[in-house]
């Protein structure tokens, strides 16, 4: 008979095996499903963000060709640009968007566009829609919003023909679209409905124009139209949101690679179990004649089968799991970059690949395994003696390796200068990690030996020595998660803290306001009337570009009036205060600037050197300037560089103050909301365009504490993937343990003093591995803070230590080990003694 149908026959004894034991199967199939919902989870929802940058177009309508828009944000264009284009037969659409908040405080982001030149292109795309759409309604100016059904969920909207949102303290009505119509996290208005929300009217953010872009450029030039001052920007495919977020995502895919490897332990712990129980039973198959081939090969068809099995499961799992990621993800990318995400599409490339992955995880893992188990001699099948040795050098092979590599990392440390390299770091770390556990486990209950009382406390512990090699992996994933954990919550803590600290010296004002180009004069007029002797500080903006040799970067060129230059700028270097002020008069007197820390990164350029300022990306006439300093600039990813007044002329920029701040007001927050309410009644202001000093603080902490919480969440995950890990490790050994803890129970010991037992062995190793998570943690936590978001966001981060968060891991890690000590000991307590005693034992 071939060893193809010899394998096959071999593989169904395994299945008939399986239905007597499948917590044997239950434990292999848990960690592949928990690793490939984990890794396609995450990968599923990096991919769908990166597709909304590509495919998102205008909210009904076409991605555009080209963009027409004012410089500076908040700046907006005159409408009768855009009717102009349309008289000359352009495809034009005109927008408004901007933020609004509703009844709770929440605020959402609205885009409003004329509905009848959305429609043309609409028309185009999805005619199947346009029976779903209020158009009698629309057209007639009612207040209405569009939005897609996943949006109206998070709204608390469902599909009723009734259904009110308030927005701004006006109610409107919501139609509630399918998620394939691409309004994404957007709420679509019409284009009267939103100037007056936003009250911007006869104002336009941008307008968008479809077509070829070459051609629609040489129409622009040979129209005759006022477009000095505007920017014409062309549509890059979702270049620039791609590049701008490819160290988030980078960050989310290694968070979802350390979960599946944790999955992948507790995969590989299974079938390290269902093999030692099945020793007995492999034997007997090769003493009946099976050949070693074919007894590798029925191995591997299992292996396969489960990874197939396991791999749909978690495949399912993993939709449902980005499906609840995405709107996280939304929110994160939105706040920071401005992104603006799509509903997701699932592809079965994602299952293939996952599986695939997984696959070969699982070979390069089992198959030494198989190897040594095929190759073994049948006389020597059952000495545990042998088994034990091979364990122990194992373990100090592995410590050997582990060690090797943390010396590689701490040699490769200095020299890595790019995110991905600092990532790469981290990886050797994360795999040198959990190779030390073992050893150290051994070695650490071999010194605790002497100082236990004879009896059984010392028999315990000698046990707990043996049980290292079927505990370990478990343990492995456990101190990955736990050092994953402490590692975050150190970078979420530290930033938190420098956060606050930063914002307490940048928000030197009470109350800041962004009038627009058109408010801003009718603004000064209201406050020389109104409140002639409270302090204003202004700004500037304008987009510009700066180049250090052949490299061009687009930034947000500012100025501020001297007082807030000199205040409210936090320089890089906080202890040289004579520099600072040398630095500060540089820039007020016009011969320097000021760059932000991400810029700075960008550009390789640090204090005291040269860099020019351009009007465009050629660089034509560029202005050599000198940097005077590096500032933080939390929460921008973006480029930012900081004139002085006197340069900004220089430069020929606009006169016309993009914000202004006011200050000393001393009558309490009470005085400072009433005044920030009447500009905005008398200026007819919205209340995205006032922010006092405490609304300000409040929402920038709520934004990064939603940035984090993506990482959070899957951290969290990790954790709990390891505690589940940990429960299977522990119930299949308990399993395994019930003839020695019989014959224990037969020879008198109670079984109370029983189960105190096994619950200290346990817990005892799992509180080892935290003490040796804590400096590992935090060491994870140094190479995240000061080189992974140092150099994927240019901010740096000043640590500190949260024993108290490291506390609450710990505590959880030990509470995970008690229930799962305790369920199975609950279970074994439910047999009697002589079934346990004739069990056999391997």
């Amino acid at each position: 008979m071939s060893d193809w149908r010899l394998g096959w026959q071999a593989l169904r004894v395994y299945l008939a095996h399986y239905r007597q034991a499948p917590l044997q199967a239950g434990a292999i199939l848990l960690g592949v499903v928990l690793a490939v919902t984990l890794l396609i989870g995450v990968k599923a929802t990096n991919d769908n963000a990166i597709h909304s940058y590509q495919d998102a177009g205008e909210a009904l309508a076409q991605q555009a060709a080209l963009f027409i828009s004012a410089p500076g944000r908040g700046a907006s264009v005159d409408e009768q640009l855009y009717f102009r284009l349309k008289k000359l037969g352009l495809h034009a659409l005109p927008v408004v968007s901007g933020t609004l908040e509703d009844a709770q405080g929440r605020k959402w982001q609205i885009d409003g566009s004329d509905i009848v030149a959305a429609l043309h292109s609409f028309q185009q795309q999805a005619p199947r829609f346009e029976a779903q759409l209020p158009l009698v309604s629309m057209l007639a100016g009612e207040p209405l919003i569009l939005a897609s059904k996943t949006q109206a969920q998070s709204m608390g909207v469902n599909d009723a023909s009734d259904a009110y949102f308030t927005l701004a303290g006006q109610q409107l009505k919501v139609d509630v679209l399918p998620d394939s119509a691409n309004l994404g996290n957007r709420l679509y208005l019409d284009i009267s409905v939103a100037q007056s929300l936003l009250q911007l009217p006869g104002r336009l953010s941008y307008i968008a124009l479809f077509g070829d872009a070459a051609q629609l450029k040489q129409q622009l030039a040979q129209s005759g139209l006022p477009l000095a001052g505007l920017q014409i920007t062309e549509q890059d495919q979702g270049k620039a949101l791609t590049d701008l977020t490819r160290s988030f995502h980078l960050n989310l895919n290694a968070m979802g690679m350390l979960a599946f490897l944790v999955g992948l332990f507790i995969a590989y712990n299974g079938v390290r179990y269902s093999l030692m129980k099945r020793q007995r039973l492999l034997l007997q198959l090769l003493q009946q004649g099976l050949s070693r081939r074919a007894l590798m090969l029925s191995l591997l068809l299992e292996l396969l089968l489960l990874v197939a099995i396991g791999s749909f499961v978690g495949f399912l799992l993993a939709l449902q799991l980005s499906h609840w990621l995405q709107p996280m993800v939304a929110v994160t990318l939105e706040q920071l970059y401005g992104a603006t995400l799509l509903p997701g599409n699932w592809q079965w490339a994602w299952l293939a690949e996952g599986a695939g992955l997984t696959l070969i995880a699982a070979l390069l893992a089992c198959v030494p395994l198989y190897r040594q188990l095929c190759q073994r001699s049948i006389a020597q099948g059952t000495q545990r003696f042998a088994q034990q040795e091979h364990h122990r050098r194992i373990h100090r092979r592995l410590f050997a390796l582990g060690m090797l590599l943390l010396l590689l990392t701490a040699a490769l440390y200095p020299f890595s200068r790019a995110h991905g390299q600092s990532l790469a770091l981290m990886g050797l770390l994360t795999i040198a990690m959990p190779l030390l556990l073992p050893q150290v486990l051994q070695t650490s209950l071999s010194l605790l030996t002497p100082w236990v009382p004879a009896g059984l406390p010392r028999y315990a512990i000698a046990e707990t020595r043996e049980l290292t090699a079927p505990l370990a992996l478990a343990m492995m994933a456990l101190l990955l998660a736990l050092c994953a954990n402490i590692a975050m919550n150190t970078l979420v803590g530290s930033f938190d803290r420098t956060l606050r600290s930063w914002l307490n010296t940048r928000l030197h004002a009470d109350l800041y306001i962004r009038p627009g180009n058109n408010e801003m004069s009718a603004l000064q007029q209201y406050l020389d009337t109104n409140a002639p002797k409270l302090p204003r500080y202004y700004q500037w903006q304008a987009p510009f570009y700066v180049a250090n040799g052949t490299e061009v970067q687009s930034i947000n060129l500012l100025s501020r009036d001297p007082t807030s230059i000199a205040e409210t700028t936090v320089f890089k270097q906080p202890d040289q205060l004579a520099k600072q002020r040398l630095a500060v008069q540089q820039v007020l007197a016009g011969q320097g600037i000021f760059i932000s820390e991400p810029l700075a990164l960008k550009l390789a350029v640090q204090t005291g050197d040269n860099v020019r300022l351009c009007q465009d990306n050629r660089c034509q006439h560029p202005h050599m300037t000198q940097i005077a300093g590096v500032y933080f600039d939390y929460g921008n990813p973006r480029g930012e560089a900081l004139a002085a007044p006197t340069l900004w002329q220089q430069l020929l920029l606009p006169a016309q103050p993009y914000s202004l701040a006011i200050g000393g007001i001393t009558a309490g927050q009470a005085a400072i909301d009433n005044l920030g309410e009447q500009i905005g009644n008398t200026l007819g202001l919205n209340p995205a365009q006032i922010y006092s000093q405490q609304k300000i603080r409040t929402q920038a902490l709520k934004v990064f504490n939603k940035t984090f919480s993506i990482t959070l969440v899957l951290n969290t995950l990790t954790l709990l993937v390891a505690a589940i890990g940990l429960f299977s490790a522990v119930l299949m050994l308990t399993q395994s343990r019930q003839a020695p803890l019989a014959i224990l129970r037969s020879l008198g010991v109670p079984q109370k003093q029983l189960w105190l037992m096994l619950l200290a062995q346990i817990l005892l190793a799992v509180f080892i591995t935290c003490l040796m998570a804590l400096p590992l943690g935090a060491i994870l936590g140094y190479l995240l803070i000061h080189k992974v978001t140092l150099q994927a966001f240019g901010w740096t981060i000043m640590q500190h230590w949260d024993w108290l968060a490291y506390g609450r891991v710990v505590g959880l890690s030990l509470g995970c080990c008690l229930l799962a000590v305790l369920l199975p000991l609950y279970w074994q307590s439910r047999r009697s003694m002589v079934s346990a005693l004739q069990q056999e034992v391997l």
